[in-house]
C-alpha cells in the first residue's frame, strides 16, 4: 500500500521507544497456570520437569535474540534484561515483549514431549508479557532481587502448604493452618511435623533459575551453509557466522554481590 490513499492509517500507530540509558526488562508471566498445571497434573509443590521446560523455552528466546544478556525464572514467569545499550528492533517495547512472549509460547510447546514425555499437552498455554524500564544498575540488581524473594516466599509457602496436604489436611483446613504463620513458623512445621529442613531443599525451588551467556567459553564459528544464508545472517568475519554464546543455567542468589563480582559482564552498557 505504498504511497496509497490507504496509507494513512500508518498515523494511528503510536510510538513506543524504550528510554535511552535504560535496562529493558520483559517479564512473561503464565495465564492462569494454577489451572494448567492441575490438568497435567503437575508434581506438588514443585515439579521439576515443568521448571526446567521453563528454562529450556527461555534459552530458545537467549538464542534467538543476542542482546538478552540475562534471563531469571520461578514457577511460571521468566524475565528477559536486554542490554542497556540495545538497539534491537529499535527499542521499540512492544516489539521487544510480543517477540520474546511469542518465541517462548512456541518454544514451550515445541520443547513439552522432551520433558512429559508421557503426557499429553491438552490445550495450549498462553502467557502475558509487558516491558519495564530500570534507569540504574541498582534498580536492575533490585527488581532481580524482588523477584528471587518472590521466589523463596512462594516456594517457602507451598511446600508447608502441601506437606500438610499430603499429610491428610483438606486444602481449606491446610490454608486456615497457614494463616496468619510467619517464615519462622512454617520452617518449624516442616521441621518438627515433617522432617524437613527447608534449606536442604534443591536450589532450583529456593533461588530460582538464571540463564546468562558462559563468557568464559570462548566464541566459535562455521562456515556459512550457503550464499543466502550468508547474505541473511549478520556477519562476524568474512565468509563466516556467529554461533551464540554458549549459555549457563545457574541456581543462585542474585541478590547479594557475590554474584555480580562473579559475573561482571552482566552489566556492561
Amino acid at each position: 500500500m505504498t504511497n496509497s490513499q490507504f496509507e494513512y492509517v500508518r498515523k494511528f500507530e503510536l510510538p513506543d521507544m524504550c528510554l535511552p540509558n535504560c535496562w529493558p526488562i520483559v517479564r512473561i508471566d503464565g495465564k492462569n497456570f494454577h489451572k494448567f498445571s492441575h490438568k497435567h497434573e503437575f508434581e506438588k509443590p514443585n515439579d521439576a520437569r515443568a521448571l526446567k521446560l521453563m528454562s529450556r523455552a527461555a534459552q530458545e528466546v537467549m538464542n534467538g535474540m543476542v542482546d538478552v544478556v540475562l534471563a531469571y525464572g520461578q514457577s511460571d514467569e521468566y524475565s528477559f534484561v536486554f542490554k542497556k545499550s540495545t538497539t534491537s528492533f529499535n527499542r521499540r517495547a512492544s516489539k521487544l515483549s510480543s517477540l520474546v512472549v511469542s518465541q517462548f509460547a512456541s518454544a514451550y510447546v515445541f520443547h513439552w514431549k522432551s520433558f512429559f514425555p508421557d503426557k499429553e499437552l491438552l490445550y495450549p498455554p498462553a502467557f502475558d508479557a509487558r516491558t519495564v524500564l530500570y534507569p540504574s544498575d541498582k534498580n536492575l540488581r533490585d527488581y532481580l532481587s524482588w523477584r528471587q524473594v518472590d521466589c523463596h516466599i512462594n516456594n517457602l509457602q507451598n511446600t508447608t502448604f502441601w506437606a500438610l496436604v499430603h499429610s491428610g489436611l483438606t486444602p481449606t483446613d491446610a490454608q486456615e493452618r497457614l494463616k496468619g504463620t510467619l517464615a519462622s513458623d512454617k520452617n518449624e512445621i516442616l521441621f518438627a511435623q515433617f522432617g524437613i529442613n527447608y534449606n536442604n531443599l534443591e536450589q532450583i525451588f529456593r533461588k530460582g533459575t538464571v540463564v546468562i551467556r558462559d563468557k568464559k567459553k570462548p566464541q566459535t564459528f562455521q562456515p556459512a551453509a550457503t550464499a543466502g544464508e550468508a547474505k541473511e545472517n549478520k556477519r562476524t568475519e568474512r565468509g563466516k557466522k556467529q554461533i551464540p554464546t554458549p549459555l549457563l543455567e545457574l541456581h543462585v542468589d542474585v541478590i547479594k554481590d557475590e554474584f555480580w563480582k562473579t559475573y561482571p559482564h552482566l552489566l556492561d552498557p
